[in-house]
């Protein structure tokens, strides 16, 4: 089992940058590649980035590409997601997930956080 908690999230304006943090705890996190997804108000769920367990496969959604980071700390059981260049459609919950595989598929995770706001105002 693993528990994971999302920090970080805020208001800012577009062109503003945010740093989320995910802290894991339970089960060895450095096994597990770890997601950021998001979801808007009516919206789905959808995959933002990835990262295997050794750093190797890492993996950005179109719309994020060259804004977000997306890193980790296998020392202190987080991962990251630097975000700049924000703009007000990446307005939503972020999420971080652990699963077995570095994937942009929700069901790939196995265990998710309870999500961070985070608003970009325009």
């Amino acid at each position: 089992q693993v528990q994971l908690v999302e920090s970080g999230g805020g208001l800012v304006q577009a062109g503003g940058s945010l740093r989320l943090s995910c802290a894991a705890s339970g089960r060895a996190f450095s096994i597990y590649a770890m997601g950021w997804f998001r979801q808007a108000p009516g919206e789905e769920r959808e995959f933002v980035a990835t990262r295997g367990w050794s750093g190797d496969s890492t993996v950005y959604a179109d719309s994020v590409k060259g804004r977000f980071i997306i890193s980790r700390d296998n020392a202190k059981n987080t991962v990251y997601l630097q975000m700049n260049s924000l703009k007000p459609e990446d307005t939503g919950v972020y999420y971080c997930a652990a699963g077995r595989y570095a994937s942009a598929w929700r069901d790939q995770y196995d265990y998710w956080g309870q999500g961070t706001q985070v608003t970009v105002s325009s």
